[in-house]
């Protein structure tokens, strides 16, 4: 039987999120409110910078497990991962334990973070791999939308590869919306079609997003 992360673990990450996220940088939220306060979750995040997942953990009203790249998991890092009930996958094969994790914190009622284009990039949601379909058609969770913006926008002096200190960086919470057509179908065709939908809405809120924060 496949071991669930811990969500007081993810409650630990969060915590430490919101101390090093607000600490750090000056994060404006926007949207929160839509996320559901209960039941299970899937947030798809666009990911353009290493901070973006740390960011959504740290500003998130509820506690996230991600699914993050098991490269990832070295050393005391990857004990720390672990320890905040976060989720290593293999990303270049069928990564079954990965699968049957994510799922378990779904059925448990918790929320799991994806970032849906599978690894960094643009951050515009223009490539999406079935991942996300997949989960959200089998546990009937609803994805919420999540667009992370500022965190590119410059280097910082001391530290390159984070944005400067203080700087502003923006998280917009979309609307819950269900990836299926409401028929339970979770064929090969379903998938796809589910990955069609998913990727329209995402880009939307996305585009939205960029208006309401003027980036």
């Amino acid at each position: 039987m496949t071991e669930v992360p811990s969500a007081r673990g993810a409650e630990v990450g969060r915590r430490i999120g919101v101390g090093l996220m607000y600490g750090l940088w000056k994060p404006r939220v926007l949207g929160a409110w839509r996320v559901p306060a209960r039941g299970p979750v899937i947030y798809a995040v666009n990911h353009s910078h290493n901070i973006d997942g740390p960011m959504v953990m740290g500003v998130a009203p509820r506690p996230t497990h991600f699914l993050i790249k098991k490269e990832a998991f070295i050393g005391p890092l990857g004990r720390f991962l672990t320890g905040i009930g976060q989720l290593k996958v293999d990303r270049h094969s069928t990564d079954r334990t990965a699968i049957a994790q994510a799922l378990g914190v779904l059925e448990n009622g918790g929320v799991l973070g994806i970032f849906p284009e599978g690894t960094r990039g643009a951050g515009d949601f223009a490539s999406l791999r079935a991942g996300l379909a997949y989960f959200a058609l089998r546990s009937g969770a609803p994805i919420v939308p999540v667009a992370v913006l500022g965190s590119t926008d410059r280097p910082g002096r001391l530290i390159k590869a984070l944005p400067p200190l203080r700087a502003r960086v923006d998280v917009v919470f979309g609307d819950p919306f269900d990836a299926g057509d409401g028929s339970g179908r979770r064929t090969r065709k379903a998938l796809d079609e589910a990955t069609e939908r998913i990727q329209k809405q995402l880009t939307a809120h996305l585009e939205n997003a960029r208006r309401l924060t003027t980036r």
